[in-house]
């Protein structure tokens, strides 16, 4: 019974990793590492709004619209507790 669970655990992660391993050409590979870096900018914008003491809704709204079309989820890929 152990045998059994173990392969099939194994089988598992192996089909998991394939699905999530995805081989990209140089030009989609340099397209993310633009995008990354439009959100971290987006993202430090947005710190920097708050650190001005404006209101939260404000640098929100901000970050959105820096974030449009760029990211996934209206906080552009990332959203903290409070």
């Amino acid at each position: 019974m152990k045998h059994v669970l173990l392969t099939l655990m194994l089988s598992v992660t192996a089909i998991t990793s394939a699905f999530a391993a995805t081989d990209h050409s140089d030009k989609e590979r340099k397209e993310d590492i633009s995008r990354h870096r439009a959100m971290a900018a987006a993202h430090e914008a947005a710190a920097k709004c708050l650190e001005a003491k404006k209101d939260e809704n404000v640098c929100n709204k901000e970050l959105q619209t820096a974030c449009k079309g760029l990211a996934i989820g209206k906080y552009c890929g990332m959203k903290h507790e409070h």
